[in-house]
């Protein structure tokens, strides 16, 4: 959320482990009071690891949640060796490397152009290879989103805890964002809406950017659903892990991407937004995707800020 990079990997040389932990002083307990969210982004720092390690020619296993004594422990990946993984099969994750640089969440208009059937049931395919369900919404059930996510707006636009919680991780102006490691800055704020349904948070708020543009979104915006059965921490890191293999995947496929998750905030809200005609229990995150401009990379903290050898 909000690009806070809210994870630790500390290298264990022994092992030949990584052990990902939560950086909680990167919650926010406004927006995401039970570190949902932050179980989720984490989760998809776990898997571009996964990634790396494929692309570099090891197999790894991966461990969730691996000691209930500690709880910010979220994942254990042990490099187990070169070559194949179990039962003679290598986890096709290397192809998806490449899309890690590339992947940036856009706050731009996509165009009116449908994401053919094939390209839907790919991404439907990778994120249950995680062990999740990705489901492309009817019409019915997409205006119901949209409705939930205005809802959401309208809440979040009157709730001071929630707009000062925005502002911690904005970075506005030249010396803001010069300086910035992690947040949102200005330039990937996007243009200010003129219309249009696409459900994409305005990180401006009320301020005013100099020289932002304004911009018309699309009207039918193409929507997918990631959810599971249960929802458990544990449940949040698969559905992390997929959710980031969708993205990786949808950007190969020349996608454009963007996370919905307003909505998802509001408890009163979150659980209304589920098809309750599928199987899916707790709806994850909602994405949008279509074809447009990527958007631009964003700040990233120092390795050694992240990373311990030992």
């Amino acid at each position: 959320m909000h690009n806070a990079q809210p994870w630790r990997f500390r290298f264990l040389r022994a092992d030949n482990a990584f052990q990902v932990y939560a950086d909680l002083e990167r919650a926010m307990p406004r927006a995401d009071p039970a570190t949902r969210g932050l179980h989720l982004g984490c989760a998809a720092a776990v898997f571009n690891l996964r990634t790396a390690v494929a692309h570099a020619g090891w197999r790894a296993a991966t461990e969730l949640l691996p000691d209930p004594a500690d709880p910010r422990l979220l994942a254990v990946v042990r490099l187990t060796g070169p070559g194949l993984a179990e039962h003679g099969v290598a986890e096709d994750l290397a192809p998806l490397y490449p899309a890690i640089r590339r992947r940036h969440t856009s706050r731009r208009p996509f165009t009116d152009e449908v994401i053919p059937q094939a390209v839907k049931d790919a991404l439907s395919g990778a994120a249950l290879l995680e062990g999740v369900r990705l489901l492309f919404p009817d019409a019915w059930h997409v205006r119901t989103l949209l409705e939930l996510v205005r809802d959401a707006e309208g809440r979040d636009a009157t709730d001071a805890a929630a707009a000062e919680e925005l502002r911690r991780w904005t970075r506005v102006g030249p010396d803001a964002v010069e300086a910035a490691s992690d947040g949102v800055p200005d330039y990937a704020f996007g243009p200010r809406k003129l219309y249009g349904s696409a459900p994409v948070r305005d990180f401006a708020g009320r301020g005013v950017v100099p020289g932002r543009a304004s911009a018309a979104f699309e009207n039918v915006p193409q929507l997918a659903v990631l959810g599971t059965a249960s929802d458990r921490p544990g449940d949040w890191l698969l559905a992390g892990q997929a959710m980031e293999r969708v993205l990786l995947q949808a950007t190969l496929d020349g996608l454009a991407t963007s996370l919905t998750s307003q909505a998802l905030e509001w408890p009163e809200l979150r659980w209304t937004l589920r098809d309750p005609q599928s199987a899916m229990g707790f709806v994850q995150m909602v994405l949008r995707l279509g074809y447009g401009p990527a958007g631009p990379g964003t700040p990233r903290r120092p390795v050694d800020e992240v990373l311990e050898i030992v």
